[in-house]
């Protein structure tokens, strides 16, 4: 298969459906969210040893049916047959790689189980990205966001937050 300029092509493609996105902050938060991940992707990939490409590509793929149609509690499902049609579209990708991107995405939002290394991957891209937005905002998957850090060198104590205080602030 051809690999040139794949990640180009699928950046275009990206960039398409958020330029047709018509709430403008749902498409900012698009462009942040979507290249936030796929650069964690690129930096988890090269550190795990896994393919780099094809880890930027499930970054930049993971959430697109959430930029395109809407969130829905379902998005990773709806995306992986969303990525799976574009990826087809462009016949540029092997039968195995659309597998690991669609599986990576199916699961890339059940942080709970354990599944393969592109989507134990994509998860911790996912919450490492929206983790370092603003890191004022409550932290889900602590221990895992924790081990994420520590597997590129940085090390982190979170505040123990109390439930009661932390209610009374809302």
């Amino acid at each position: 298969m051809e690999k040139k300029n794949r990640i180009e092509l699928i950046r275009q493609e990206v960039n398409a459906i958020l330029q047709n996105q018509q709430d403008t902050e749902h498409r900012r938060e698009g462009y942040v969210h979507l290249y936030g991940v796929a650069q964690n992707c690129t930096l988890l990939a090269i550190r795990r040893g896994l393919d780099i490409e094809l880890c930027t590509i499930i970054g930049l793929l993971h959430d697109i049916y959430t930029y395109k149609h809407g969130y829905v509690k379902e998005h990773a499902m709806l995306g992986a047959v969303e990525a799976e049609n574009l990826l087809r579209k462009l016949a540029v990708f092997s039968e195995e790689e659309i597998e690991i991107i669609k599986n990576a995405i199916c699961y890339h939002s059940n942080k709970k189980i354990k599944h393969d290394k592109y989507s134990e991957l994509i998860k911790d891209a996912d919450l490492l990205q929206n983790f370092l937005y603003n890191l004022s905002f409550n932290v889900k998957h602590k221990k895992r966001i924790k081990n994420t850090l520590k597997s590129v060198g940085i090390k982190m104590k979170f505040n123990k937050v109390n439930p009661a205080k932390e209610k009374a602030q809302k």
